[in-house]
């Protein structure tokens, strides 16, 4: 068995405690950490205040192909990437890192979050076994996320060009008939 100073344990625990608060799974612990199923699962105990979750990981990549979710984990590989190769994270400190600052966008834009930590993470793992890629869009020239042999040219995101039936929820129906509501007690008064 290898053995760590105490520094190094209280490291590895404090980033267990960080990715369980971010929502991570056991496999996803098991993946990342060094420390014990046991000992995971005791501190999973202790900071979320249940047992973790069971059952199976999302494991297609066409999840991330749908609009909204195209989006979304665009802008969080964008981010994990850029704090990987500029700011020169690790894996682990880019995920977290850019889950975060995904999750404060999505919060000051007022957008619920489509990612998990879960399936940001099988994103990156997606990447990292050449299943999928960034494409560039011919219109904004941002880079989204594709299957790894889609075409290249005269692609456009799903920002730039969203399908007909965009944004017509049913939270957005909701909204808008709350503002006609609105609307309509306004022009009584």
């Amino acid at each position: 068995m290898l053995k760590r100073s105490l520094t190094e344990d209280a490291q590895e625990v404090f980033r267990a405690i960080a990715l369980i608060e971010l929502g991570a799974r056991m496999q996803v612990l098991e993946s990342e950490l060094t420390l014990s199923r046991d000992r995971m699962i005791r501190l999973y105990r202790e900071v979320k205040g249940v047992s973790p979750p069971k059952g199976m990981l999302p494991f297609s990549a066409d999840w991330y192909m749908t609009w909204l979710a195209n989006i979304h984990a665009s802008l969080f590989y964008n981010t994990y990437l850029f704090l990987k190769n500029e700011a020169r994270c690790s894996h682990l400190d880019a995920l977290t890192k850019g889950y975060r600052l995904y999750l404060e966008h999505c919060r000051h834009s007022e957008t619920e979050a489509v990612l998990d930590l879960t399936r940001a993470w099988t994103l990156v793992r997606f990447f990292d076994a050449d299943i999928l890629q960034l494409t560039k869009c011919c219109r904004c020239t941002g880079k989204f996320v594709a299957h790894k042999h889609d075409l290249q040219h005269n692609v456009v995101c799903g920002a730039c060009q969203p399908p007909s039936r965009a944004g017509k929820t049913k939270k957005a129906a909701a909204a808008r008939q709350q503002a006609l509501g609105a609307a309509q007690v306004a022009q009584a008064a």
